[in-house]
């Protein structure tokens, strides 16, 4: 089983899915597809604003327990798709985030379907469901923020995150914000004439991160990054405009939509929220109880990034975050996922998700 899943990885990770190929995610997409026509299983393909995603249920429509995750990865440099196993891991652009898991999840179906039909069972009796969606990386809007308000589950796995020993109930929301500020242009030879933007925009920056002084011993606090600046024309001109990004993590003790009114006050620029994404929290269930059980090794934790998995909250769904081993991996030059992680995880997810079908 295990050889499948890992085969099957190497094969999505070789999509290059990034949102600057919008055709790769279209490939990869009609590649599951086809996986799911093999299986067979009835599925739905959901196109939004290009975006494809795809659900699978019983053929009630109503699953106790959906399985997330998605295909599309962040940007990386071409030989990054090339995946290789060494050491006992895969490395590879997207292995850990998030293939691997729609590989396992895809593999678990198929497992599941075939079982119901040594009973003389069909997909009516299927005690579970995937949902696999294309823009993650790109916030989620039109996959998971999308499909899910139309999803009927009582408990949902991310499995976008955490460790075979890590369970999340908590991420942080996320704020997106651009600090613009203007000046007067003139030539650099006589700044005296000028009004540099620039200058306005560090000025700016400094009483930002006044609201941002904060320390715990865990880190659960509010946090801002400084991520990207646009200024200047020309090296022999004062700018007259300059802008920053600002990503900002917050927690539940957070008032952002005063926070931001307080900031206002006290700069010379405009600030625009961009984005506002929710926490996500998850809540104590017997799903819950079933995992933690099942290992006596488990830890239940919140973690400082964000998933697909706000929207679980934003909908009024119970659910957690979890996943294999990739040693906090994601997005780097070196990502990768333990192989033998992937055969625990898958394991354990089959055992959680038989007993679950037992109880229901």
């Amino acid at each position: 089983m295990i050889k499948e899943i890992v085969d099957l990885t190497k094969v999505l990770v070789q999509f290059q899915t990034v949102h600057s190929k919008p055709a790769e995610i279209i490939r990869c997409a009609d590649f599951i597809e086809e996986y799911l026509k093999n299986i067979p299983v009835h599925y739905q393909r959901i196109n939004q604003n290009n975006t494809p995603s795809f659900l699978v249920t019983p053929d009630s429509g109503v699953s106790t327990v959906l399985l997330m995750s998605h295909f599309d990865v962040v940007e990386g440099a071409d030989h990054l798709f090339q995946p290789f196993e060494e050491n006992g891991r895969l490395y590879g652009r997207g292995v850990l985030d998030d293939k691997y898991a729609v590989a396992l999840s895809l593999v678990l179906l198929k497992t599941h379907i075939k079982r119901l039909e040594k009973l003389g069972l069909t997909q009516k009796h299927l005690s579970f469901g995937i949902l696999l969606t294309g823009d993650e990386e790109a916030g989620g809007t039109d996959g998971a923020n999308h499909v899910l308000p139309s999803v009927k589950t009582d408990f949902c796995i991310a499995l976008d995150g955490g460790s075979l020993d890590e369970i999340i109930t908590k991420e942080k929301g996320i704020l997106l914000i651009k600090l613009i500020n203007k000046g007067r242009a003139s030539h650099s030879a006589r700044p005296w004439l000028g009004d540099n933007a620039v200058d306005r925009l560090i000025a700016d920056y400094q009483v930002i991160k006044t609201f941002f002084d904060l320390t715990t011993p865990d880190n659960w606090h509010r946090t801002l990054n400084l991520s990207t600046i646009n200024a200047g024309k020309s090296h022999n001109q004062v700018p007259d405009y300059a802008e920053a990004i600002m990503d900002v993590r917050y927690t539940e003790y957070d008032d952002m939509d005063e926070l931001i009114v307080q900031i206002r006050q006290k700069i010379q620029g405009e600030l625009v929220v961009l984005r506002k994404d929710p926490l996500f929290f998850g809540h104590s269930t017997r799903y819950l109880d079933m995992l933690a059980d099942s290992n006596a090794e488990i830890r239940i934790t919140a973690e400082h990034g964000s998933s697909d998995a706000r929207y679980l909250s934003a909908y009024g769904i119970n659910g957690i975050v979890w996943g294999a081993n990739g040693n906090l991996s994601h997005h780097s030059e070196k990502e990768h996922i333990e192989i033998e992680s992937i055969s625990m995880l898958y394991e354990r997810l089959d055992s959680f998700l038989q007993k679950n079908s037992e109880m229901n």
